[in-house]
């Protein structure tokens, strides 16, 4: 999956296998097909899953939207 994270500070883009996520309503993942969401984000940890092991991203809120195996991630960190 392409996941294209956007703050302030900075943009990344990325491939990873899994993406777990820090949802308003409960924390949860999205892997390869998942169905098209779009969700807000509290403050916690986005991880995820990719050639060079796992990784992370510490954010304070945002929003993500989920299509077509791109994860878009608008965060505050």
């Amino acid at each position: 999956m392409i996941v294209n994270v956007y703050t302030p500070e900075f943009t990344r883009s990325f491939e990873a296998a899994a993406v777990f996520l820090p949802g308003s309503a409960a924390p949860f993942e999205v892997l390869p097909g998942h169905a098209p969401i779009i969700s807000t984000l509290e403050a916690g940890t986005v991880r995820w899953r990719g050639k060079e092991g796992e990784e992370s991203l510490e954010i304070k809120s945002g929003a993500v939207r989920v299509e077509n195996n791109t994860i878009e991630i608008c965060a505050e960190v």
